[in-house]
C-alpha cells in the first residue's frame, strides 16, 4: 500500500449496475455503484481542471489514485483495480476502484470491487494480487483495515460472486474465512500488508505479505493447501536491512534474454523479488535463486545492496507485475504521485497516474530486467516526423518541427564521435546517480554529453524538460553512461517538486551508439534508455510549454559531436479512459 508522503468513476453507461449490497448466508456480496453510493467528489466532473491532465495514461475522471492492484487477464479482458478515494484529490477512504479493458490502453470504468465490508476491512481496503487457481477461479487477497486508531492490518480474501461472467463485477468475503492472516508472533500490525500472487509448489500454496522487523524489511510467507485456510512459515522468503518492505512482488523469468514471460506458478531459470521501500518510496528488485523446498530466495550476489537495481529511477512506486497468458509475457503496473502540492491537487480535483503497462524480461546478461512499453500503445500513434544522419555539434540544439509534441512518443538513436572527451568518474557517486545529475545536470557542460531532448520545452526555452545521456570514464578507462531527466526548469510555476532523476546504463557504448525513447504526456515524461535497461519517469507541470506551445529538441552540451542516427516521433492520439 503506497501511502502519501510527499475513485468518484464515471462508469460507462453500458456496464452500469443497479445499486446493491447484499447479503448471502455467512458471506458478504460485494455489488455497490461507488456513484451513488461516494460522498461527493472534491470537485464537480465538470469543473476538473483539464490543465496537465494526461492523455494517455491511465487515470480515473477525478479524485486520488495510487497503487495498481490485482492485475489479471480473464477470460479476453485485462482487469485493474487500484487504491481509489471516492471522495476526493487526497489520500484516504481508500476502496478498490476497477476498470477493464481489452488491450491494456483503452479502459472502461467498472463499479468499485472492494470497499469496506466487513470487520476485519472496515477502516479501509488497502493493496492486495490475484491468483488464478486451478479451475480457472480468479481469487484476491488484499490488505484491510481492521482498527482505525492504529491502522492495525490483516489479510483478506474475496472470490467472485459469478466466475462465469469476465467482467468479473461482484465479489464475495466468506465471513467463515476472514481475516486470513493475522500479525501475531510479534508482528508490528502497522506494517504487515500487500499480500503477493501467489504460486504453487510442492502440495502447497505459497503468498508473501510485506513487513519489518526493527529495521529490517522482510517477505513473511504464508502456506496453505486449499487457498482458504493459510499459516505462516517459521522463516521469511528473504530480508535486509533496508527499512519496511510494502508491495512486495515475487515472479520467475525466463532464461537471460528470453521475452517470454511465466506463469507466477511455473519453475523459472531465475526469479525476481521486488520491495517498495517504505522510506526512500522507490521501488528495487534483485535477481536470483529460489529454493523451493526451503523456500528461500537468494539474490545472485548475495552481498551486493539490495537497493542497486530499481524497476525505474524516478517517480515510480508501489508496483505489481502480472502474467498476461495471451501474449505470454510479463506485464508491470506502477504509481506515479503528483509533484505539485495538496492545494493544487484539492483545486484541480484529481491526483495521480499509473505509468504506461511495460512488458519486462532478463536481460541477455542475466543482471538485470529489461523494460519496454507494451506493443498496444504503437496503436495510439498518428502524425510522425523523422530526422536521420543530422549532427547536433557541441553547444547547438535542433527543433524537431511538424507534429504537436506536448502527447508524443519519440524514439532516437545517437552516436557519439568519440569518446575520447570523457570525463574522470568520481567513485563518490557509484551509488548516487541522483546526486550526480544534481551537480552535473543539463546545462552543466561537459565532454561526451549531456546529450538528449528537451521535452515540454517554451520556444524560449525558458521552460524546457531535459532527458539526456552523459558519459565519464572510470578508474580503467571504461565508459560508465549516466542517464538522467532534469525537471529543474520545467515550469515557472512556483512551489512545484523538481527533482532530478536519474540511473547508470550498463550498456556497452564503445561504438558511441546509444538509444532513447521517451513518452511525453502533457505532465508526464517516461523515458527508457537503451533499450529499456535504464527507466525514468518523472512529473513535471510547465506553464507555457502547454499544449501548442509544447516544442521538442535535440540538443547536446558536450565537446563532442552527437549524430542523431534516425529519430522519429509521433503525435499520439487518446485512447478511451474511464469515461473521461
Amino acid at each position: 500500500m503506497g501511502t502519501p508522503q510527499r475513485v468518484l468513476l464515471a462508469p460507462c453507461a453500458l456496464l452500469l449496475l443497479a445499486v446493491a449490497l447484499q447479503l448471502a448466508g455467512a458471506s458478504h456480496v460485494i455489488h455497490r455503484s461507488l456513484e451513488a453510493e461516494a460522498a461527493p467528489p472534491s470537485v464537480p466532473a465538470s469543473i476538473v481542471s483539464p490543465l496537465h491532465r494526461t492523455g494517455y495514461h491511465f487515470q480515473p475522471p477525478r479524485n486520488w489514485i495510487n497503487d495498481p492492484n490485482a492485475p489479471m487477464y480473464y477470460k479476453g479482458w485485462y482487469h485493474l483495480f487500484y487504491q481509489y478515494n471516492p471522495k476526493g484529490a487526497v489520500w484516504g477512504n481508500i476502496v478498490w476502484a476497477h476498470s477493464v479493458s481489452r488491450d491494456l490502453i483503452n479502459w472502461i470504468a467498472l463499479e468499485p470491487a472492494i470497499y469496506p465490508s466487513i470487520p476485519s476491512d472496515q477502516y479501509g481496503c488497502w493493496s492486495g494480487s490475484a491468483t488464478l487457481l486451478p479451475d480457472g477461479t480468479p481469487a484476491i487477497t488484499y490488505t484491510g483495515i481492521s482498527r482505525s486508531d492504529i491502522n492495525y492490518q490483516v489479510q483478506n480474501i474475496a472470490f467472485p460472486k459469478n466466475k462465469s461472467d469476465p467482467l468479473l463485477r461482484e465479489w464475495v468475503k466468506p465471513a467463515e474465512l476472514n481475516p486470513i492472516a493475522v500479525p501475531e508472533g510479534g508482528i508490528n500490525a502497522t506494517q504487515f500488508r500487500d499480500p503477493t500472487t501467489a504460486w504453487y509448489a510442492d502440495g502447497h500454496w505459497r503468498m508473501l505479505v510485506g513487513g519489518v522487523r526493527g529495521t529490517r524489511g522482510l517477505a513473511f510467507v504464508y502456506r496453505s493447501r486449499d487457498f482458504r485456510r493459510w499459516a505462516r512459515a517459521k522463516h521469511p522468503l528473504h530480508s535486509a536491512l533496508t527499512g519496511m518492505w510494502e508491495c512486495p512482488d515475487f515472479f520467475p523469468v525466463s532464461g537471460s534474454g528470453q521475452e517470454n514471460g511465466l506463469d507466477t506458478s511455473e519453475s523459472g531459470a531465475k526469479y525476481v523479488l521486488k520491495n517498495s521501500l517504505d522510506l526512500t518510496r522507490y521501488d528495487y528488485y534483485t535477481v536470483g535463486s529460489y529454493d523451493k523446498r526451503k523456500d528461500r530466495y537468494v539474490p545472485d550476489d548475495p552481498a551486493g545492496d539490495e537497493r542497486r537495481l530499481r524497476y525505474d529511477y524516478g517517480n515510480f512506486y508501489a508496483s505489481k507485475t502480472f502474467y498476461d497468458p495471451a501474449k505470454r509475457r510479463r506485464v508491470l503496473l506502477g504509481w506515479a504521485n503528483e509533484s505539485d502540492s495538496v492545494p493544487d491537487d484539492k483545486a484541480k480535483g484529481w491526483a495521480g497516474i499509473h505509468a504506461i503497462p511495460r512488458k519486462i524480461w532478463l536481460d541477455p546478461s542475466g543482471k538485470q530486467l529489461l523494460q519496454w512499453p507494451v506493443e498496444e500503445v504503437e496503436k495510439l500513434r498518428g502524425k510522425p516526423v523523422s530526422v536521420a544522419g543530422k549532427v547536433v555539434r557541441p553547444g547547438e540544439h535542433v527543433e524537431v518541427t511538424g507534429l504537436a509534441t506536448y502527447q508524443a512518443d519519440v524514439e532516437v538513436s545517437f552516436e557519439v564521435s568519440s569518446l575520447e572527451k570523457a570525463e574522470p568518474f568520481d567513485p563518490a557517486y557509484a551509488n548516487d546517480a541522483q546526486k550526480l545529475c544534481g551537480v552535473k545536470g543539463a546545462d552543466a557542460r561537459g565532454g561526451v554529453g549531456p546529450f538528449g531532448l528537451w521535452v515540454l520545452a517554451s520556444a524560449d526555452l525558458q521552460e524546457k524538460t531535459a532527458v539526456f545521456f552523459r558519459v565519464f570514464k572510470d578508474g580503467y578507462g571504461k565508459p560508465k553512461v549516466l542517464m538522467c531527466t532534469d525537471p529543474t526548469k520545467s515550469s515557472l510555476s512556483p512551489d512545484l517538486y523538481r527533482p532530478t532523476f536519474a540511473g547508470f546504463v550498463d550498456t556497452d557504448i564503445s561504438s558511441g551508439k546509444i538509444t532513447l525513447r521517451s513518452l511525453i504526456d502533457r505532465s508526464v515524461v517516461e523515458s527508457f534508455g537503451a533499450g529499456g535497461r535504464t527507466c525514468i519517469l518523472s512529473r513535471v507541470y510547465p506553464s507555457i510549454a502547454i499544449g501548442k506551445d509544447a516544442h521538442l529538441y535535440v540538443f547536446n552540451n558536450g565537446e563532442a559531436d552527437v549524430k542523431v542516427s534516425h529519430l522519429t516521433a509521433w503525435e499520439m492520439k487518446k485512447p478511451l479512459m474511464n469515461g473521461a
